[in-house]
């Protein structure tokens, strides 16, 4: 069976090279296959007679790295039906070498990996860094900005070209001041090794970059990482703690419900006002009630954030068949009938009844539109909107009777039969009753409030205004609102 040894070159020049390693290459008296000929310990060898292939058009021809892996390791293949072959790899053939692991994962060919020198150890001296303070090791050509860990020593690889500097550049501005300064180390541990302290913003055109290039990421002050997840999660954990603030510390799920409900329409009002600035602070907040919680549930050892986060992430997965697994739809229609199923799949046996799971704080508009939609979804519902319209005629009528036999609790009953038609009805029309009405009583404030600024221009009390004098007033500032 014909077999791939492995070499791995080094990171700087040939005075890299293990004696043994450099014996074979001697040695070998056929051509030499390798993933780049951009390298110094390639021009040594070729000065010695040695003859290389190398796959460099391949990363022309395909504009992902994986296509490129996959045709090196697809080219190997087929020459290795014939003969057993040499394979080089720039640095050791287990660090960073992709092509490397494909050709392990098969089994058509047997793979012998020979070793060679790696750059961490010269990395490390030149940088003069101990990784046991923590270390991360990153493929500069495929990674995600989410798997960063700021707080340690941060190592990006295979820095071939400008492009992928850039690359590496603009995640790293996701996070980092434009003038952090990050390292730049060129051939490390050989006589060409080059280190180069940049700004950030200037780390994709700051020397020549070539496939023995890295780069280094000091590790990151906590106030630089206020906007990351952990940081938030450290922060209140401090406040709960014994050293943290009295305040936080004697906060329980009870005492903070009313908070919650207060954020919520906070928020609300931000969205109504189109005020993205605040929409993110009102955001922050809701957020922050969330991870209050959460550290107390820590705190009692019955729950933490990453159960709440694992529980919505495994909901949402498992309620989304059409975009996580196989199943299709068509419409809107079937993604809602789809998720109440898998809400019964969820819960078997908890909900007799099908108005079950509809929140008894929930505000009573917003309660009625709730009942309405689950009754609904068994058929129990009106088949024209002009029957809700007759029905409402009917209740005002109802109340009306009410008010003139002067029966207060019929009374009481028969507004709210007005208020859930009236909810009814804004379901049909698909509008939510709570926003509407809020909308209507932040119009109302406004207005009443230019009646109180005018009239207290004219030093006129408010208290002794005429009915027809705030309607004048009130007529001005629905004009003022371009109103009819």
């Amino acid at each position: 069976m014909n077999r791939i040894d492995v070499i791995g070159l080094g990171a700087g020049d040939i005075d890299q090279l293990q004696l043994g390693l450099y014996k074979k290459l001697l040695q070998e008296n056929q051509t030499i296959f390798t993933r780049t000929i951009d390298h110094p310990v390639i021009r040594s060898l070729k000065e010695e007679g040695v003859s290389f292939e190398a796959f460099d058009q391949l990363y022309e021809a395909e504009d992902r790295f994986q296509e490129v892996y996959q045709n090196i390791v697809d080219a190997l293949l087929e020459h290795a039906k014939h003969r057993s072959l040499i394979y080089t790899v720039p640095g050791h053939p287990m660090l960073a070498e992709k092509t490397v692991q494909l050709l392990l994962e098969q089994e058509e060919v047997e793979v012998n990996v020979l070793g060679g020198q790696s750059y961490l150890d010269d990395l490390f001296t030149a940088l003069r860094i101990d990784p046991i303070e923590g270390f991360q090791f990153v493929d500069g050509t495929a990674f995600s900005r989410s798997d960063l860990n700021y707080q340690q020593h941060l190592i990006f690889c295979q820095v071939y070209d400008r492009f992928i500097a850039s690359e590496v550049k603009l995640s790293l501005l996701e996070d980092l001041p434009a003038d952090y300064m990050v390292t730049i180390m060129e051939a490390a541990g050989s006589e060409a090794e080059q280190i180069r302290q940049v700004p950030l913003e200037e780390l994709d055109h700051a020397m020549e970059i070539s496939n023995l290039t890295s780069v280094y990421v000091p590790p990151v002050s906590e106030t630089l990482l206020n906007h990351t997840f952990n940081r938030l999660r450290e922060v209140i954990a401090v406040l709960r703690s014994p050293e943290g603030c009295p305040w936080d510390r004697k906060q329980t799920h009870e005492s903070l419900r009313e908070y919650a409900i207060e954020e919520v329409y906070e928020l609300i009002d931000a969205i109504d006002n189109q005020d993205d600035e605040n929409i993110i602070e009102e955001l922050g907040d809701i957020l922050l009630q969330v991870m209050l919680h959460s550290q107390i549930g820590e705190d009692d050892g019955y729950f933490t954030v990453d159960d709440v986060i694992r529980a919505v992430t495994d909901k949402m997965i498992h309620r989304h068949p059409h975009v996580f697994a196989d199943r299709h739809v068509d419409s809107v229609e079937e993604v809602y009938k789809n998720w109440e199923e898998l809400k019964k799949e969820e819960k078997p046996g908890e909900r007799t009844s099908v108005l079950d799971g509809v929140p008894k704080n929930l505000p009573s508009l917003a309660k009625a539109v709730k009942l309405q939609k689950k009754a609904a979804k068994t058929g129990f519902d009106w088949e024209e909107v002009k029957d809700i319209w007759a029905k409402l005629t009917e209740e005002l009528d109802e109340v009306k009777e009410a008010i003139s036999d002067d029966n207060k609790e019929e009374i009481e009953k028969e507004f709210g039969d007005i208020l859930f038609v009236i909810a009814n009805l804004s379901r049909y029309y698909k509008i939510n009753p709570e926003v509407a009405l809020n909308r209507t009583n932040e119009k109302f404030t406004s207005r009443f409030a230019f009646i109180e600024e005018q009239l207290g221009e004219q030093q006129k009390d408010i208290q002794k205004a005429t009915l027809q004098e705030m309607d004048e007033l009130w007529d001005k500032a629905k004009e003022r609102e371009g109103l009819n």
